[in-house]
């Protein structure tokens, strides 16, 4: 890394798109604290919730992504390190989505 780069999230192309994620996670979650003080039915409540961690799974795979992308291969990957990248990607996706 050079001297002058932060470490840390610098994924400008994607930050619009994780910010709307979070927002909307962030109204799910609203969401569900409006079913529990209105008494709603449990499992509507509980499928609500998984709902939410799914949203943001979605929001911790772009941060992975973009990370591996620009953080571990480097921004002028070749296209071994962007097969390598991928194959991470798929298998942290399988992992996530098995729950």
């Amino acid at each position: 890394m050079a001297a002058s780069e932060t470490p840390g999230y610098a994924a400008a192309d994607h930050t619009d798109a994780i910010i709307t994620r979070l927002r909307r996670a962030e109204g799910q979650v609203r969401g569900i604290a409006a079913m529990v003080t209105d008494g709603r039915y449990c499992i509507d409540v509980l499928q609500q919730i998984s709902a939410a961690q799914a949203a943001l799974d979605k929001v911790a795979l772009m941060l992975v992504d973009d990370h591996s992308r620009h953080c571990v291969m480097g921004a002028d990957a070749g296209d071994a390190q962007e097969q390598r990248r991928a194959e991470l990607m798929a298998a942290i996706t399988r992992l996530v989505e098995r729950r």
